[in-house]
């Protein structure tokens, strides 16, 4: 009995210990918004017991534990979520419910109406400074290289950005946050200036062809933000030489890389290329111009950063034309201009607050003389003078919510002061925009986000205020694919030129509403966006003529009765992938606008708005070769053009169509190539670029527009300087070697 007992407790003992080592199942099911989530880790926390979720978000695995345990669901896409749970000796059913993971890198980015091109943003990077060096037909110019980009007009008459049925006025441009007066170079009636900055003064650039930030106003169609760049990589000199110009420039940088300064000095003078090319337009004075800036970043030991700009240049050209005008042979028109700007800027951190804020001065003068010739005697000059002091400053405060929220403020104060003088029109006009604004970002998911902005703005001028609301919201609708709707309100005041009297004006009024869908992916990029503007309390003007020998006539507000619309679609698509070494982009617009504003004495199609407008751009190279081939072609059909004047009736001024027609569509193909003869070189330290750049290859004879003569009989047609340009250049870096960056951004 004694050895069977001793047998039983033994047996006893040994169920005992089975037993406590016997598995306990642990099953459930992970679900996200109701649905199953596959590739979930579900593990006991600080153990080796676990398993990964199934397609259907069920898990199941088995373990010896004891006790109270923490049960963990884990994802890089979800948040964490930790559950208790006590083992015992039954199985455990657990089920867990997944919150997503908030990350600005997956959060959909509100983008209706805006291109982004930066570093932070290199997968959507639409024009980088790269791209606009090596886009054929663009001349380095920032506004010429937006001109291949949709819902921009190509006006070749005058300098600005034409967008979506817009003047060129109503776009703004800013530096660092600050208002850019006078972005463009003096000009003489019928020939565009040119932009005053370098671009690779800037590192990015976000273009809105519409519905843009709260923190910018004053523009009812569009805005362009440029972001100068930082400290450099290393100090370095940089050259450039061709038949228009000579240019030299450095930058220096410390040795504790915390600070740097520079400096660029450049003469531009046009007469040799009119001995070799055969220019539509006879200039008497070969337009020139001379140009210097220096610039100085400070990165402070606290994390903050100083940027100064300044710039200064002066142009000179002088014109002779035809007269329309019977008893007169010749029109002949001089410019003398002057423009100095200087841009501020300084950021800093302060505990969960990040502080914006800069100021900028600009000053710009041009001295226009208009005069006829005839049996070679010139009669004498009348002066058209103008000059004006501006000068702009803004802060704007941050605070971020969370990864992908926040809001901001601040306050703007922009003031003009200028001069005119021209014939029986003298003016003093000044004016300060004070403005405050408030912006929120909320992103409620990585699929849902939104932008809430309101701007409130105060002429001391009109002496009146207004409130403009600011909307948009984006979802994305699958993996590559998200839409975007933006609202917004937008004021402009008249613009100053046209103040030459009395007159009880308002602030001028758009509304924007638009609707995007975009498929983005890498290397390749779809945007469609449609469109609608509405417009109000557009000012009217009516014709004066202070000189009328010149064939001057100048405009004069009315009031605010004017009003129109625009809308369209657009359609962008870019590929850098399914061809090796090529890059191209394709972008249509069409647009239906029309505007009783101006001197129109109805509601008309805008001279500057063409309702097709097609371009593309190719871009090769070929390393073998060290060479970049780009090509570009613009279409756009035919824009209208009106002579309008002014009669008297009853004592009272009314305008009327004399003469109305379409110009021919325009047409141009342009190609440059790139060599870069560093390439290959082990350790250089330097960089050359040789440029050979032919613009309207085809020689095709574009009208921009024409002129009529005061009694409406005789016109002449506008047209560019020259048809066909070639343009022969080097570049040379000495102390850094760029190659493989001008390489890699063309691949």
């Amino acid at each position: 009995m004694k050895t069977q007992g001793n047998k039983l407790l033994l047996l006893m003992a040994f169920l005992s210990f089975i037993a406590g080592y016997s598995q306990i199942k642990i099953s459930g099911k992970v679900t996200f918004k109701n649905k199953g989530v596959n590739e979930i880790n579900v593990t006991l926390k600080n153990t080796y017991d676990g398993a990964t979720t199934d397609a259907q978000g069920n898990f199941s695995f088995e373990t010896s534990e004891k006790g109270d345990l923490m049960l963990t669901f884990t994802h890089p896409k979800y948040q964490d979520v930790e559950k208790s749970i006590t083992i015992d000796h039954q199985d455990i059913s657990v089920n867990a419910e997944l919150k997503e993971q908030i990350s600005e890198i997956d959060a959909v980015v509100v983008s209706a109406g805006s291109i982004e091109a930066s570093d932070k943003k290199r997968a959507t990077a639409l024009l980088t400074p790269i791209d606009i060096y090596t886009t054929a037909g663009a001349d380095g110019q920032i506004s010429s290289a937006l001109n291949y980009l949709p819902g921009v007009q190509k006006v070749g008459e005058t300098e600005g950005l034409f967008i979506r049925g817009g003047t060129g006025t109503e776009s703004k441009i800013f530096m660092d946050g600050s208002l850019i007066n006078n972005y463009f170079s003096n000009s003489v009636p019928g020939i565009a200036g040119r932009d005053r900055f370098n671009t690779s003064l800037f590192k990015g650039n976000i273009f809105s062809s519409g519905g843009y930030s709260a923190l910018y106003g004053q523009a009812l169609s569009g805005a362009l933000m440029l972001e100068s760049v930082d400290l450099p990589d290393q100090s370095s000199y940089n050259f450039g030489i061709s038949p228009i110009f000579l240019n030299a420039g450095f930058q220096k940088l410390s040795h504790d890389k915390s600070h740097s300064f520079g400096a660029t000095l450049g003469y531009s003078l046009l007469s040799v290329m009119q001995k070799v090319f055969n220019f539509n337009t006879n200039f008497i004075d070969a337009p020139q111009g001379l140009n210097g800036d220096f610039n100085f970043r400070i990165k402070t030991k606290s994390g903050g950063f100083f940027k100064y700009y300044g710039m200064y240049d002066s142009d000179k050209l002088g014109v002779k034309t035809e007269s329309l005008e019977p008893g007169y042979d010749f029109a002949l028109v001089r410019l003398k201009g002057k423009n100095t700007y200087h841009n501020l800027s300084f950021k800093q951190k302060f505990g969960k607050y990040l502080l914006n804020a800069g100021t900028s001065y600009s000053y710009n003068k041009s001295d226009l003389n208009f005069s006829t010739e005839t049996n070679d005697t010139e009669s004498d000059r009348t002066k058209l003078l103008t000059d004006g002091n501006y000068i702009n400053f803004k802060a704007v405060l941050e605070r971020r919510i969370n990864k992908i929220s926040a809001l901001r403020a601040g306050f703007e104060l922009n003031n003009t002061d200028e001069k005119l003088n021209f014939g029986q029109v003298q003016k003093h006009y000044k004016d300060l925009i004070s403005a405050a604004f408030v912006e929120t970002d909320l992103g409620f998911s990585n699929a849902l986000s939104a932008k809430i902005g309101l701007r409130a703005e105060n002429s001391s001028f009109l002496e009146k205020s207004n409130i403009a609301p600011r909307f948009a919201m984006a979802y994305r609708l699958a993996k590559d694919w998200t839409t975007s709707f933006a609202y917004g309100l937008f004021y402009q005041n008249p613009e100053s030129k046209y103040i030459n009297g009395s007159a009880d004006l308002e602030f001028q009024k758009s509304q924007h509403y638009i609707f995007q869908i975009q498929r983005s992916s890498e290397g390749r990029n779809l945007r469609f966006e449609a469109f609608y503007k509405k417009y109000d309390q557009l000012i009217k003007t009516f014709n004066i003529t202070p000189d009328k020998e010149q064939n001057q006539r100048i405009q004069t507000a009315l009031n605010n009765n004017g009003y129109g619309y625009a809308k369209g679609l657009e359609l962008f698509w870019r590929d850098k992938k399914t061809f090796e070494n090529i890059d191209y982009w394709i972008s249509y617009s069409f647009l239906d606008s029309k505007r009783d504003f101006m001197n129109y004495p109805v509601s008309l199609k805008p001279n500057f708005a063409s309702a097709h407008t097609l371009s593309a751009v190719a871009k090769r190279f070929i390393p073998e070769w060290k060479l970049g081939v780009n090509l570009s072609y613009t279409y756009s059909k035919g824009r209208p053009y009106y002579d309008i004047a002014t009669k008297t009736e009853n004592s009272n001024s009314i305008n009327y169509i004399r003469n109305e027609g379409k110009l021919k569509d325009y047409n141009a193909l342009n190609i440059s190539f790139n060599y870069l003869p560093n390439l290959g070189k082990k350790d250089s330290k330097a960089f050359t670029v040789l440029v050979l750049s032919i613009s309207n290859v085809l020689g095709s004879k574009n009208i921009y527009g024409y002129n009529f003569s005061l009694d409406g009989a005789r016109s002449s047609s506008v047209v560019p300087p020259v048809n066909t340009f070639v343009f022969v250049g080097a570049f040379i870096s000495l102390g850094v070697d760029r190659t493989q960056d001008a390489i890699n951004n063309n691949l």
